[in-house]
């Protein structure tokens, strides 16, 4: 087994290939995904997807490891997911229960989007609490099921701040 910086052993994955994973062609690095944990692969799949508009773009169960592993991309990033498998959020769902705690110095996932006062809306419609409202218009932050942060920003100029935006409370923390 490999040997990490940390002089422990590296732990090993099962290599996954094509259509996973696009070959690296290019003489410089790219971003590939962001990977998080998560504990109900169901809810999950319900916030990112069906709240948060994001696609699956591919799924795969290795039984031996006991894990699932789900791609998703956000709409405006179909075409170059579908391509490149990049950029991507790949959800990690481990079948026998498992603790994760303090998300292992995650901060949080951003995403562009073209409308910062209708998705907060429309997730508030879905019953996502809003932890930090859009209220300059322009950056507002949601949580997942699993606590993940996600923040949201408008895409191009911030918006003129507007109510009920511009006078919410934080909910808890982002």
């Amino acid at each position: 087994m490999p040997v990490g910086t940390t002089g422990r052993a590296a732990p090993q994955y099962p290599m996954l290939s094509a259509p996973f994973f696009a070959p690296f062609t290019g003489g410089s690095m790219r971003y590939l995904h962001t990977m998080v944990r998560v504990t109900d692969l169901d809810a999950s799949i319900d916030f990112y997807c069906n709240k948060l508009g994001l696609v699956e773009t591919n799924r795969k169960e290795f039984e031996a490891g006991r894990f699932t592993l789900v791609f998703l991309a956000a709409p405006g990033n179909l075409d170059s997911a579908k391509a490149t498998r990049s950029p991507e959020l790949e959800l990690t769902y481990n079948w026998d229960p498992e603790e994760y705690d303090g998300g292992r110095n995650f901060g949080h996932l951003a995403y562009y989007v073209d409308d910062i006062y209708a998705t907060c809306q429309r997730l508030m419609d879905a019953g996502i609490t809003i932890n930090r409202p859009p209220r300059d218009g322009r950056m507002a932050f949601v949580r997942s099921p699993d606590n993940i942060s996600i923040e949201l920003l408008q895409e191009g100029e911030a918006q003129a701040p507007a109510e009920p935006w511009a006078s919410m409370e934080n909910t808890g923390v982002w």
